[in-house]
């Protein structure tokens, strides 16, 4: 039987449709997940990047253990409501990218670097937790050191008073050899 026009408005809905209405609540579930566990999520224009670009962008967030996500604007709003980060739905008009991590600073050192690499990509804002970030507000949290800096450098504080203590048990014993030699030196000759 042909397909008419009747056909295609009446139900039950032809399986394309079904399909296409649960990739759709996939898609809203995985952004919804996105939005809970995410430290920080950047909202940024994209139009008129290449393909090669934004898979540089991609690598370039995942080598920093984020991620990259182009999805339907009105599936991004759906998947915000509830959400800490609601606030950024402002954002989401236009050809918009999602750029997130689970390290708070991540995403947004590497979206900043990328837009000042590449004027196509504009960053909108973006949210961390419940705080919505406008663009300065991200190039802020791109200035701030990543989890990794953060514990080497709390290592390093830890760190130096036991090295300067061991200094200070240590020197005491170098300058009684020291002293020896020199008095060593002195009687040989």
């Amino acid at each position: 039987m042909p397909v008419t026009e009747v056909s295609r408005g009446s139900f039950p809905p032809t399986w394309s449709e079904t399909v296409d209405r649960a990739q759709k609540e996939q898609v809203v579930e995985e952004l919804g997940q996105i939005f809970e566990s995410s430290g920080v999520v950047v909202v940024a224009h994209y139009e008129g990047m290449t393909v090669a670009q934004m898979q540089d962008l991609r690598a370039r967030m995942r080598a920093e253990g984020g991620a990259v996500r182009v999805a339907k604007n009105r599936l991004a709003k759906i998947a915000l409501e509830g959400k800490p980060c609601a606030s950024i739905g402002d954002y989401l008009t236009g050809m918009t990218v999602l750029t997130y991590s689970e390290d708070p600073v991540a995403a947004a050192k590497v979206a900043e670097a990328y837009a000042k690499d590449n004027e196509k990509f504009v960053i909108l804002g973006g949210a961390m937790g419940d705080t919505a970030l406008d663009p300065a507000g991200v190039k802020s949290v791109a200035a701030m050191p990543s989890r990794e800096e953060l514990i080497a450098s709390i290592v390093g504080c830890i760190g130096a008073p036991a090295a300067n203590i061991a200094g200070a048990i240590g020197a005491p014993a170098s300058n009684i050899a020291g002293i020896l030699s020199t008095l060593e030196e002195r009687e040989a000759a």
